[in-house]
């Protein structure tokens, strides 16, 4: 990594107040060129609390695009931070009006040229999407990094039409958390209580709404932008990691919008910025291929980024099966269009007798994380306890074979039951055993015919059922063997479907595997510069004496069939703030479930929150707590929400709610 010290510009900073048609003003922050001419903005726009938790990620990036003659805008939307109103739902609608008007009042500002551009990671990067497709006129481009087109298939709540358990439960608890965070004295006074007090009387658990809404319904149609794609003026620079739940949109993305204005990247990344060298890398010069991004777009300069590739993927090289690397060997490759000319279906009859798939309800325990973020116990570790409890099908490998894009299977199934879900799973063996995953699928059988209905299966059938696992970019070596694993449970990944234990009979005959082969090239020109970011803000880590928990951590009670999947999400910790802030988190998700029984599964998380500033005499804690359980007919939730100022209970609340289990 490289600190940039100098630029072509001074800058500078400010904390502005942005006012909305209804008299709310939304919390931002300015870093401008020091310069008499207007020049364009590009703004990032999202809830995570720009003066805390963001902070240290805004330092190594606005600075730089301002020393690079941008006015970079960081704002907080509705009822985070220190914005005014109150929170409302994930992606509303007022969220979405609201980046527009912020987008038309930075087009207004005299230090601004009128031409806008939107980038941001997960929430920021959908919300850029997003509002693109409202099409205010000052926004010309966006870069939208580790971001979904599709709210319902391709983010953390259904996947396949089957519930995320993993994910939209500790999505979902963590979001209650974040939602109850006051707003900070030092930067909106004596209001703060009163603010805080009014946002924690709107607060609703997000996991209520998810549930709500099991099929692909007009909830989830709202705000995706696979609705219309045509929708979307701005040029779009879409981003992604073959380790993030999102990259499938670079795909999809590419393929739809105008190859005019739209160009893909995808690296072996998790879900994090390219440039900040976390693991899995090679991380790559990313402000700097930006910065190419924004001056084309916003600033009429032909840097040659539109006579790249359509997209740039990266295809890693086999690897034997880890949690955590630094760095995945492989190559960048180039596709001139997608579906590329350079990528051919090849199909793999699945071979042998039928076969009985019943998995352990515990299968999926070593899925790793669904949103790796660079951590130490992030990926999966070694698949053959998961390969023993799923049928496995195996293919030689006669001469390398190089994977791009999204496998599928079509599978010959018979259920005895109405209800259930298929689980596929591709796998690299070396010679000595190991498994590597390299992707995944799911399918809830009653999605077969579309995610937008459930279709019971009738009990004793037999059909045919065809899904696409999530894509990659992946060389098998000769001497190796593609490994497809199928099993009829993935927990903690999806919830399972009541009924699911009995598994379901599978019919090699007939059922294929079919890979994205891409043609083999001997180089290829496409580079990278070395990464770059602006000075750090500073912020310390003090040292604590607690030893922390394991970041995952599997239990197994043998008596009882039970399993215990323990997870501390390590988002930040302990940290001290240049401008006094003492902010302090810890949260711990638990998944537990009998081995033989999918209604004992069950969800909990809790969270503690705790901003200080002793100058102040300001202390204020969040504690949350957050479960799921299951019957055959319905989810049990119950959320609770304990708020202290200076050590006084302020608010407390608990919320209990049943939901019918109308596809999940």
């Amino acid at each position: 990594m490289r600190i940039r010290t100098s630029f072509p510009y001074e800058t500078t900073h400010d904390d502005v107040r942005i006012p909305l048609p209804d008299g709310t003003l939304l919390y931002a922050r300015v870093w401008r060129p020091l310069t008499p001419e207007p020049v364009p903005a590009i703004l990032e726009y999202l809830p995570s609390r720009l003066t805390d938790w963001t902070a240290p990620r805004d330092w190594q990036r606005h600075p730089w695009y301002a020393g690079h003659g941008y006015a970079s805008v960081r704002v907080d939307v509705r009822g985070h931070g220190n914005s005014e109103g109150v929170p409302g739902d994930e992606y509303s609608a007022t969220e979405l009006a609201d980046g527009v008007e912020v987008v038309n009042w930075l087009a207004a500002q005299p230090w601004c040229d009128g031409r806008v551009g939107m980038f941001g990671i997960a929430w920021g990067g959908f919300n850029s999407l997003r509002i693109a497709a409202l099409a205010p006129e000052p926004l010309k481009a966006v870069v939208t990094v580790c971001a979904t087109n599709d709210r319902y298939d391709n983010d953390v709540h259904y996947m396949g039409g089957s519930v995320l358990a993993v994910d939209m439960h500790a999505w979902s608890a963590t979001m209650l958390a974040f939602v109850s965070r006051p707003p900070d004295p030092l930067h909106v006074g004596d209001a703060w209580r009163d603010m805080w007090l009014g946002r924690l009387e709107q607060v609703d658990p997000f996991i209520h709404t998810w549930l709500d809404h099991q099929t692909r319904d007009d909830y989830w149609r709202h705000g995706s932008v696979c609705e219309d794609y045509g929708a979307i003026d701005a040029a779009v620079l879409a981003v992604g990691g073959w380790h993030d739940p999102y990259r499938d949109t670079v795909l999809r993305l590419v393929e739809h919008l105008p190859a005019e204005r739209v160009r893909g990247l995808i690296g072996p990344w998790s879900h994090q910025y390219p440039d900040r060298g976390l693991p899995p890398g090679p991380a790559i010069g990313f402000l700097q291929e930006t910065l190419r991004w924004w001056d084309q777009h916003l600033k009429g300069v032909d840097t040659g980024v539109m006579r790249e590739p359509l997209l740039r993927a990266y295809v890693s090289d086999s690897h034997p099966p880890a949690t955590v690397y630094d760095t995945l060997p492989g190559r960048w490759v180039g596709e001139p269009t997608w579906p590329s000319p350079n990528v051919t279906t090849v199909s793999y009859g699945l071979q042998g007798p039928p076969v009985l798939v019943r998995s352990p309800q515990h299968t999926g325990v070593d899925a790793g994380r669904f949103f790796p973020f660079g951590n130490d116990a992030d990926l999966p570790p070694d698949q053959r306890e998961e390969d023993a409890r799923s049928a496995c099908f195996e293919f030689a490998v006669g001469e390398e074979t190089w994977v791009l894009g999204r496998p599928r299977v079509r599978l010959r199934v018979t259920s005895e039951v109405s209800r259930g879900q298929v689980v596929a799973r591709l796998c690299d063996v070396a010679p000595d055993g190991s498994s590597t995953l390299v992707t995944r699928g799911v399918l809830n059988l009653s999605a077969r015919h579309g995610r937008d209905r459930a279709v019971p299966w009738e009990p004793g059938a037999t059909q045919e059922v065809s899904f696409e696992l999530n894509g990659i970019g992946y060389a098998f070596p000769p001497g190796h063997r593609i490994r497809l694993a199928v099993s009829s449970a993935y927990w903690p990944w999806i919830w399972p479907q009541p009924g699911s234990q009995a598994g379901f009979p599978l019919e090699p005959a007939g059922s294929f595997l079919e890979l994205p082969v891409r043609a083999r090239e001997a180089s290829s020109d496409i580079a990278f510069e070395e990464p770059e970011q602006s000075e750090p803000l500073g912020v310390s880590h003090p040292a604590t004496f607690d030893e922390p928990r394991p970041e995952r951590l599997v239990v197994r009670d043998v008596a009882k069939g039970e399993w215990r999947l323990e997870v501390a999400p390590r988002y930040g910790g302990t940290r001290v703030y240049p401008d006094g802030l003492e902010f302090t988190e810890d949260a711990l998700e638990t998944y537990t479930i009998d081995e033989h029984d999918p209604l004992s599964a069950r969800t909990r998380s809790d969270w503690s929150i705790r901003l200080h500033r002793p100058e102040l005499a300001w202390d204020a804690t969040v504690r949350t707590r957050s479960e799921i359980t299951c019957d055959g007919t319905d989810f049990h939730t119950s959320n609770e929400v304990v708020c202290t100022d200076g050590g006084e209970v302020v608010f407390h609340r608990t919320w209990e709610k049943r939901i019918p289990r109308t596809a999940g």
